[in-house]
């Protein structure tokens, strides 16, 4: 268990946190902790880079880190109404999509490599700024407009984006599975 990993499972487990704070109207604490889990994020992938602590853990609990964290907080505010639900879903089911991609070509003998997008990596960025802007919005009292309309654009935009060349991407990699013969 190296530091890198072991902050990256601290993130995880403010998801509940974090939860907590949005479903219980204290939106202060829920940007505050939101903004310890992006740095936390930052630190967690410096120290990994910088004093050559990756590791192939590490690398799977990163992204699970960031998805449980998004998937979390877009779905507690989207209960709580402060985004609207075709947002939420079409976030969410973007990550199902892509997790269930990932399991069928596993389930097949065919693991296919997990190596992000550009476009995913823009979508996260999306993602996350949206979040962080409606979580200060709410917890500080301001207007967010136009920027959240601004924002929920691009994550709508990008988030189509990625799951399609994820997509393509996917059916490219399955469709070199030999066909079983029935006898």
């Amino acid at each position: 268990m190296s530091i890198p990993n072991i902050i990256t499972l601290a993130r995880i487990l403010l998801v509940p946190f974090i939860v907590w704070a949005i479903a219980s109207g204290q939106m202060e604490v829920a940007f505050g902790i939101f903004v310890v889990a992006g740095v936390s994020d930052a630190i967690d992938g410096f120290l990994a880079k910088r004093f050559n602590m990756a590791s192939e853990l590490g690398a799977l609990l990163d992204p699970l880190a960031d998805k449980a964290l998004l998937v979390s907080i877009y779905v507690a505010l989207g209960i709580w109404g402060a985004f609207p639900r075709w947002i939420v879903i079409l976030v969410v089911s973007r990550d199902i999509m892509i997790v269930g991609a990932v399991i069928v070509s596993w389930l097949f003998g065919k693991p296919i490599p997990m190596k992000p997008l550009m476009v995913s990596k823009l979508n996260t960025v999306a993602q996350v700024a949206l979040a962080a802007l409606v979580l200060a919005a709410l917890g500080f009292g301001f207007r967010p407009w136009p920027y959240e309309a601004i924002l929920m654009a691009c994550v709508a935009v990008l988030t189509l984006l990625s799951v399609g060349l994820y997509l393509v991407e996917w059916v490219r990699h399955m469709s070199t599975i030999e066909p079983s013969s029935a006898e």
